[in-house]
């Protein structure tokens, strides 16, 4: 209404406002997040490693020719595979428990 507003004006400029601090963010690098994630979630890279070294033996295994151990780990390379998979989805889904709370 305009008599409201003219008595708004009247009583002069609103008090100026006090700047509240404003939370100060740094930019996360990959070795800060490497680390965030890995405490997360520790089993996602434990999964990679094992990946990784179970892989490393039977690509060795079969390069000296021992046809038998190589076939050994690579199977057991799905299943380090399988377990990787598996600790990412069962922290998604931690994650996501605890986002809903």
């Amino acid at each position: 209404s305009p008599s409201l507003r003219a008595a708004a004006m009247a009583a002069g400029p609103p008090p100026p406002l006090e700047p509240s601090p404003l939370p100060v963010f740094r930019e996360e690098g990959f070795a800060d997040k490497f680390l965030r994630k890995t405490r997360e979630n520790p089993l996602v890279p434990l999964g990679c490693l094992c990946t990784v070294g179970v892989l490393t033996y039977g690509l060795i295994s079969f390069q000296r020719g021992n046809i038998r151990r190589s076939q050994l780990m690579m199977r057991a390379r799905i299943l380090a595979q399988g377990f990787t998979f598996a600790a990412l989805l069962g922290g998604m889904v931690v994650t996501a428990m605890k986002s809903k709370k």
